[in-house]
This record gives structure tokens, sequence and C-alpha cells, in this order.
């Protein structure tokens, strides 16, 4: 196994930047990852950003100066192939700070999925695929500090040293098994994700277990996130150190109105109790005496009633599914997610080209399962 400390080359301002950025220019591909403060601030931001070409590796501190539109033709440039490990987040990211637009992307994670590889994490495939060890003990530390540590800079440009390598290894992995254009088709539907915009819409819509709660729970629910929402914004901390999800589902499930009864609450802490105790009962009360014609109700969506041969449908593509994955070696989800097959037994398609008008199906599927997909489907209708 081969443990080794990259040199890097560390650009902290925008005279470098368009230097590095013009060399850029002439790759044809790079390695691409970044690290954000996601896990300490209110407003997460990138605060690093490594790029390794075949010759050297560059770390770019977007703290020290606000400018990093040298870097965006690099990004957009269609004939620079940009390879990263598990991209959504990154290409949400880059948008979101910097209006930086990837196009040309290859995403390992995505190939090793194709490939039937479990575990899917970039040092597990950088020890099977390459032999090469790396450490991930700075995953979680505060990439927002400055000056940023030595060590952390040398861990952070490890993602990107071997990307390349990596990539190469897994595309002729997937040339082989005739799967290279499904990881294409997938990486460039990848590269338009962009992160959602707040839209003032009520909190408890991204709240796990919200939809379980009648109106009068949800009114407790949104006001308790509201006051966390509040006091992680003042205080420039991520809402989840303010207060967890699940004590506050309790809350909302339970309505307690003394201190006591906060106390008695599962991951609320006596501290929290102390300093957040009595914001957290008014806020209770407030949403007790609310007017019923007041209260939020979750919005449901319309299910369309599925009658007993869609249901035989649904049924005898989800065997298939079972089946052609297990040929595969890759996880039933690639094969078909549940939201598919349910779009594909209500369109009941008669040939493959029928296919072509459910856009919910990708196009790497239509052409290697559209066949079977209409023969599953043949009689039942």
């Amino acid at each position: 196994m081969i443990r080794e400390q990259p040199a890097y080359l560390l650009v902290k301002d925008r005279s470098n930047l368009s230097r590095i950025a013009a060399g850029l220019e002439r790759e044809t591909s790079i390695g691409v990852d970044l690290e954000a403060d996601s896990m300490f601030h209110y407003r997460e931001k990138v605060c690093l950003i490594q790029i390794s070409t075949p010759l050297q590796d560059i770390l770019v501190d977007p703290l020290s100066f606000d400018d990093l539109s040298p870097l965006s033709p690099v990004f957009a440039d269609p004939n620079i192939l940009k390879v990263f490990h598990g991209a959504d987040y990154d290409i949400r990211s880059l948008y979101r700070d910097f209006d930086i637009e990837v196009n040309s992307l290859f995403d390992t994670q995505i190939a090793a999925r194709f490939l039937g590889i479990r575990e899917t994490g970039l040092a597990h495939l950088l020890k099977e695929r390459l032999g090469v060890l790396v450490e991930k003990k700075y995953q979680k530390r505060d990439w927002s500090e400055r000056p940023l540590p030595a060590a952390m800079r040398a861990y952070a440009i490890q993602d990107t040293h071997h990307l390349l390598s990596l990539s190469r290894i897994l595309e002729k992995e997937l040339r082989v098994k005739g799967r290279l254009f499904c990881v294409e088709e997938e990486c460039k539907l990848l590269s338009k994700v962009r992160p959602t915009p707040p839209k003032g819409n009520p909190l408890f819509l991204r709240f796990k277990g919200a939809s379980m709660l009648d109106p009068r729970g949800l009114a407790v629910l949104e006001s308790i996130l509201q006051l966390r929402d509040d006091m992680a914004r003042r205080r420039d901390l991520p809402p989840f150190k303010i207060l967890g999800n699940e004590p506050i589902m309790a809350i909302a499930g339970r309505r307690p109105g003394t201190k006591r009864d906060l106390g008695l609450i599962k991951g609320l802490s006596a501290r929290q109790v102390r300093m957040l105790g009595r914001s957290i009962l008014k806020k209770i009360d407030e949403s007790i005496k609310l007017p019923e014609n007041e209260l939020p109700a979750f919005p449901r969506t319309t299910q369309e009633k599925t009658g007993a041969k869609v249901s035989k449908k649904v049924k005898a593509l989800r065997e298939w599914r079972e089946q052609r994955a297990k040929e595969m070696g890759i996880n039933t989800s690639l094969v078909c997610t549940n939201a598919q097959i349910q779009s594909l037994a209500l369109a009941y398609p008669k040939s493959p080209k029928d296919l072509e008008g459910i856009d919910t199906i990708r196009a790497w599927q239509r052409r290697l399962f559209g066949s079977e997909i209409c023969y599953h489907l043949k009689g039942i209708g």
C-alpha cells in the first residue's frame, strides 16, 4: 500500500489564479474536489477547491479573494473532462457561490455503482484499485479556519491527486462491461443540478416526519424550526448545533408545557433546557392557542389510483428488475427506480419507441432494457 504526501501549489490571489487558469485551459482532464464549512456555520460556503492535472496539484483558497471568474471557462469547457467523486454537492456549491457551471463531468462514484462496486467511498476505491491509502481524519474539520494548517492542506489534495488515474481504470472497466454510455448520461444530467433557492415556504416542508403530524403538531413544529433557524442565523451556527431534529420532532408530538416536561425529551440536554426552555415553551403555547383556521396543513399529492392491472404490471416489473440487477451485479435502483416502475406501469408502453414519451426513463435505460420492459408488460394490459 502507498502512503504519500503530494506537493501542491497554493493559490491565494487573482493574478496567480489567472495564470493557473490559463494553464488549465490547455489540459484535457482535471480532477476536482472542494471543502466547505457546513458543519460550522449557518450559511455554508466553499472554503477550498482542489484541482489536479497529470503533472500538478493545486489548492485554490476562495476565502483569500472573492473573484474566481478565471476558472469559469475551464469548468464550462466541454473539451476538458472534469473528474469528481460524489459530485452532486460540489456542482451545486460551485454554482451557488461562484456561478461556475460544470460541463463534461465524470463522477467516479457513479462509475463505481455501475460497475457493481458495493463500497463506493473514495478511500475504498483508491485502496482497491490503486493500492493507495488516504486518511479521512480531517473530513469533519472547520475548513473556514485561517490560516489553514499545513496538515489539512496536505490532506485535502489527496482527494484529487489520484482521481485521474482512478477514472481511467474505472472507465476501462465500464467499457469492458459495455456500460460507459450509461455513466456518461448520468453524469451529464448530474452536471445540470442546481441549488434550490429559498422560497419562503414553511420550514416543515423540508423536515423528515412532518407529514405524520396533525395540523396542531405542524404549527408547533414550524414555530420551533423558526426559533432554531433564527438563533442559528444570529449565532452563525448550523441549525442542528442549536437543536437536533429528533428532540424537535418529540416536542411537536408531545407539546410539553413545563421545563420539567422538556427535560424528559430524549436528546434535549439540561443546558439546552436551561438556555432555550423558556423560548420553546412560549412557542408551543402560541401554537396551541392558534385558531383552527390558521393552522398549517401538510400538502398531500393526489395519487393516481392504481387498479389490479397496474398492480400486476408493477409486480412484473419489480420481479424483472430484481433478476436483471442480479445478472448485472448492480443495485436494483440503478436498473429502475420505484418511481420509474410506477410510470412504466401507468404508461404501458407497447414497444421500445413508446418509452421515448416517458420523461422519467433515461436514454440508456431505453437502449439496454426497452425490449425487456415491453416484453414483461405484454399480456398484462
